[in-house]
C-alpha cells in the first residue's frame, strides 16, 4: 500500500476517549476534531491531493492510528468498517462529505494519412493508424490496427473514415468493431457508395467496458475492391484527410467518491 502523510493538517488532537461513555456515540471533542480535519483537507486540496492507490478511508484509518499515540487513552482499534461508521455519524450531523478522490482520465487520438485498401471483397480487415496525436494510457499497439488501455473503465470510442469509390456502381462497405480479436454482436455499421469518385463519410461511436490491457479495432469488409478508405494532402487551402481517425476516452466514469 502506497504510504500516507501521517498529519499534513497539522492538526492537535484531543486528549479525551474517542467514544463518550454516557452517550456511547462520538465525543464532541472528537467531532469536532474530525469536522475540522475535513475542513482543512476540503479548503487545501490545491497543496494536498491522495494518491491514486489511497482512499479517503485509508487516509482516515492511517490519521487514527497516528493521533491514537498523542492521546491519554488510546481510541479503539480503526479498522475499515469503524472509519465508514466514524463517516457515518460525521455526515448525519449535516457535514459536508468528505472530498471526492479524482482519477486523471484516460484518452486516446489517432490516425492514418495512407489511402486503406481492401485485396478482396467479403473479406475482414482491419483500419490501421499511423499517427498519435494525443495519448495518455491509450495506446496504439502491434500491429497498429490494436488500440490498448491501461485501467478498466467505461470508454467512449468515436471514429471516422473517409469512404471513397474509384469506378462506377454501387458499392457496400461494413464498419464494426472488435474487443481482443472477437467481433462485438450487434456493432456493424452498413454504408452504400454509388458512382465513380463517390465519396461518404462513415462516423458513429461505441461506448465499452474495457479491463486494463484490453484492445479494440475496427473493423471493414466490403462487396467491391473499387471501395476504399482515402487520404489526401492538404491544399492551400484546408488540412490533409486523413482515411481514419479514431479517438477514445474514458471520461464518462472516470470520477470515484
Amino acid at each position: 500500500m502506497a504510504s500516507v502523510p501521517s498529519n499534513p493538517t497539522q492538526l492537535t488532537p484531543p486528549r479525551v476517549a474517542l467514544i463518550d461513555e454516557r452517550s456511547g456515540a462520538i465525543s464532541r471533542e472528537w467531532y469536532r476534531f474530525f469536522l475540522s480535519l475535513l475542513n482543512a483537507t476540503q479548503e487545501n486540496q490545491d497543496q494536498f491531493i491522495l494518491p491514486d492507490s489511497v482512499s479517503t478511508s485509508a487516509y482516515l484509518e492511517a490519521q487514527l492510528n497516528a493521533l491514537a499515540f498523542a492521546t491519554d487513552s488510546a481510541p479503539p482499534a480503526a479498522t475499515e468498517s469503524s472509519v465508514a461508521a466514524l463517516q457515518n455519524d460525521i455526515q448525519s450531523l449535516a457535514l459536508s462529505p468528505p472530498p471526492r478522490e479524482y482519477r486523471t482520465p484516460r484518452y486516446g487520438s489517432f490516425y492514418d494519412t495512407t489511402t486503406q485498401t481492401a485485396a478482396a471483397i467479403n473479406t475482414a480487415y482491419a483500419m490501421t493508424f499511423n499517427t498519435t496525436d494525443l495519448s495518455l494510457g491509450v495506446t496504439l499497439g502491434s500491429p497498429t490496427s490494436r488500440v490498448y488501455v491501461d485501467r478498466p473503465n467505461i470508454y467512449n470510442v468515436q471514429f471516422s473514415a473517409q469512404v471513397h469509390k474509384t469506378s462506377g456502381g454501387v458499392g457496400l462497405v461494413y464498419v464494426w468493431l472488435r474487443k481482443n480479436g472477437t467481433n462485438v454482436p450487434d456493432s456493424t455499421g452498413q454504408i452504400r457508395i454509388q458512382g465513380n469518385d463517390g465519396e461518404t463519410l462513415a462516423a458513429w461511436n461505441y461506448v465499452i467496458q474495457l479491463n486494463a490491457g484490453d484492445y479494440i479495432e475496427l473493423m471493414w469488409e466490403v462487396d467491391d475492391v473499387s471501395v476504399e478508405l482515402l487520404a489526401e494532402a492538404a491544399t492551400g487551402i484546408h488540412p490533409s484527410i486523413p482515411s481514419v481517425i479514431l479517438t477514445m476516452t474514458d471520461n464518462i466514469s472516470s470520477m470515484e467518491t
